[in-house]
């Protein structure tokens, strides 16, 4: 993990020879940070610039050493994702990097032909959006209405791929990977026999995503209008809720002005009583099925024989993150594996 001092780096510098020198040359990584969120990442994240890419290179030489066979991608800002996340601790982002690419290959019916047209239905349904406008710690809010879902239409893991992809557009940007994301989720009109449908598998699956899985910092979830089965859903929920994350749940009901104490009105659409218009899902929906093109060349495709990944367990490590905490900034990545 950085550390204050050199003593507690081991790895081998940028410049130094390594097991993947035969890899193709890496995009030049570029920092698109603004000064105050290099003072953030510094402080939050212990990422020290004058020490980023020997970092990235430690991490990517324990990929080659300990998984050949990962096929995962291995340029500069795809790996910043994972030590980021794990506040540059090596050991700890090489487990997540690993547990990323289980989830992918243990869950079939979520991960294969995982692209933006393929849940373009979810997506103009709005069970799942990102609001135009970011919060007072310039982080993304993703919107997810349950209640704008048809089981009849298709299976609730359409809407876990359309929140992955969400998700994965929103990673890229280097704002999101040092400020995290909130999510809000209104329950409005739930039912039990909606509800029935996320049950303790689907449940423990998503839940072992964002936790242990996914290179994303969740600072909070804002649960609205929420009716009584609610209760019923939390306790699926809670038990396999880290109680870091547990704590970061805050259920509101129907009082908005609750809502607006974490969430200030002026990002927030009329429906949740903000000043920003109405909800319009559109923006984002364009902007995503734009993004096609870099999902189609996604590694998510990538299942390797042989691979010595565990496919079904997910090996977990500690989310995380110390309490503290524009537009999106798409970058596509440009992939080389390993093997």
């Amino acid at each position: 993990m950085s550390g204050e001092s050199d003593c507690t780096r081991t790895s081998p510098s940028v410049g130094s020879p390594s097991d993947n020198e035969f890899l193709p040359d890496q995009p030049k990584y570029v920092c698109s940070l603004s000064p105050d969120l290099i003072a953030k990442a510094r402080e939050e994240l212990q990422e020290k610039p004058e020490w980023r890419l020997r970092d990235v290179q430690a991490l990517r030489d324990m990929v080659c050493k300990d998984y050949p066979t990962l096929g995962t991608c291995l340029d500069d800002a795809f790996l910043l994702r994972f030590l980021r996340a794990r506040k540059f601790d090596y050991d700890r982002a090489l487990q997540l990097l690993v547990n990323y690419h289980s989830c992918r290959r243990s869950w079939p019916e979520v991960f294969n032909n995982l692209k933006p047209s393929a849940v373009k239905a979810v997506l103009e349904s709005g069970f799942v959006t990102v609001l135009p406008h970011l919060d007072t710690e310039g982080r993304h809010i993703v919107c997810i209405r349950p209640d704008r879902w048809t089981p009849s239409n298709y299976p609730i893991t359409e809407n876990i791929r359309a929140i992955y992809l969400t998700l994965e557009k929103l990673i890229q940007s280097e704002e999101t990977q040092v400020n995290g994301i909130v999510i809000l989720a209104d329950y409005k009109g739930v039912s039990l026999s909606k509800a029935s449908h996320f049950g303790p598998f689907v449940a423990k699956k998503v839940i072992g995503i964002l936790q242990d899985g996914f290179p994303v910092r969740i600072k909070a979830v804002n649960i609205i209008n929420e009716p009584r089965i609610f209760k019923g859903i939390f306790a699926i929920i809670k038990p396999f809720l880290k109680e870091k994350i547990a704590n970061r749940f805050f259920l509101h009901g129907s009082d908005l002005n609750s809502l607006h104490q974490n969430l200030p009105q002026r990002i927030l659409p009329e429906e949740y009583g903000g000043t920003s218009g109405k909800l319009d899902i559109t923006f984002w929906n364009e902007l995503l099925l734009a993004s096609e093109e870099d999902f189609l060349h996604d590694f998510s495709q990538l299942v390797l024989p042989g691979d010595n990944l565990p496919s079904e367990a997910l090996v977990s490590g500690d989310a995380e993150e110390k309490q503290s905490e524009e537009p999106l900034r798409g970058m596509k990545p440009q992939l080389y594996y390993c093997y």
